[in-house]
């Protein structure tokens, strides 16, 4: 006779203790929608208790189950414009494969990425998606330890990470920027980055200068800054590119943040935008086209980046993430902080 604790558990024994039918219990096994949360909840708790062992048919849904109903998106920062397009676009996302969406962000110090893992762990989710700027090697390893799919997402994405990775196309967006004010007759543009280490940077200033090349501008290190993607390095560099003995005559910077310190060091100048300065910001964050003049930009789809990593996530729960990295078009779009040079700004240098 089998011993009943080492008999396989089947469809039939959830059933029965559940008190529903083998069709319901089937429905939440291929993931069907035509279950009331509260059964579903009850059943996908039974399926774990009693050590459900799933039948080939039923393993790629199950492994789903035995997992919890949450993506964790991690971030350095989660009060940034590009943060509330991030999180939107996980949510939204999230929400039509009916499962929840954890923010968490990272602290500091050197140990900052071990207190959120062993959270991670507890809550047991079905994939992280990290919007930050990056984990050093050894919590990339803490992260494979968790046995779930991890993807990075860009623009803040380091560029030495071995994780897949869905970004934006940079270089083509920082190459944009620069032939628009080419084309308005600018030739002393200067370019405010953000952090080189960070692969979004790298790419942007790049697209810059391979711009200025193509058209036959010579490069001008003078008129390059590095900042760190806010509106206070926006403000500081752009005073100190217009301070300048030759100063520029538009400035294309990295993130919509730092171009809205671009303004403010306009104003301080007593400088006009766009009839004294030009200014190209990247994201296309909402308050772009709020502010006056609206920002002339380059849209980024940030909340696409976040649904397309949680789809991807969703849909190799077996951990088996796609490698490399995939990337999404920018476009260029203009409003009313680019003109026409023709003079040199007065009251400058």
């Amino acid at each position: 006779m089998t011993d009943p604790i080492e008999r396989r558990v089947t469809v039939a024994d959830i059933a029965a203790e559940a008190g529903v039918s083998r069709a319901t219990v089937s429905k939440v096994l291929n993931g069907r929608s035509d279950v009331a949360p509260t059964t579903r909840s009850q059943i996908e708790t039974m399926l774990v208790s009693r050590g459900y062992i799933p039948t080939a048919r039923t393993k790629r849904a199950v492994t789903a189950v035995r997992r919890g109903g949450l993506i964790e998106l991690l971030f350095d920062d989660a009060g940034t414009p590009w943060a509330g397009e991030m999180i939107r676009g996980a949510e939204e996302a999230a929400r039509a494969a009916r499962i929840g969406i954890v923010v968490s962000v990272l602290g500091g110090g050197p140990g900052r990425g071990r207190e959120w893992l062993e959270d991670a762990a507890g809550r047991d989710p079905r994939g992280v998606v990290l919007a930050l700027s990056g984990l050093p090697a050894a919590d990339h390893k803490r992260v494979a330890k968790l046995g779930v799919p991890a993807i990075l997402v860009d623009p803040v994405g380091d560029g030495d990470s071995d994780l897949p990775s869905i970004g934006a196309g940079d270089w083509g967006g920082g190459m944009a920027a620069t032939r628009h004010l080419i084309g308005l007759g600018h030739r002393r543009i200067g370019v405010i980055t953000g952090p080189m280490r960070f692969l979004c940077a790298q790419a942007r200033l790049a697209g810059y200068r391979a711009a200025l090349e193509r058209a036959g501008i010579p490069a001008d290190d003078r008129l390059v800054e590095h900042g760190d993607l806010c509106f206070s390095s926006g403000l500081e560099l752009a005073l100190a590119l217009l301070a300048r003995p030759e100063p520029p005559t538009a400035i294309f910077a990295g993130d919509d943040e730092q171009a809205l310190g671009v303004y403010a060091a306009a104003r301080r100048r007593g400088l006009r935008v766009p009839d004294d300065l030009s200014v190209v910001g990247f994201g296309d964050v909402p308050v772009s086209q709020w502010v006056t003049p609206p920002l002339t930009t380059v849209r980024q789809p940030t909340a696409e980046l976040a649904a397309l990593a949680v789809r991807t996530l969703l849909a190799h729960q077996d951990g088996a993430v796609p490698e490399g990295r995939v990337e999404l078009s920018t476009k260029l779009v203009v409003r009313g902080s680019t003109a026409f040079y023709e003079t040199p700004p007065e009251g400058v240098g």
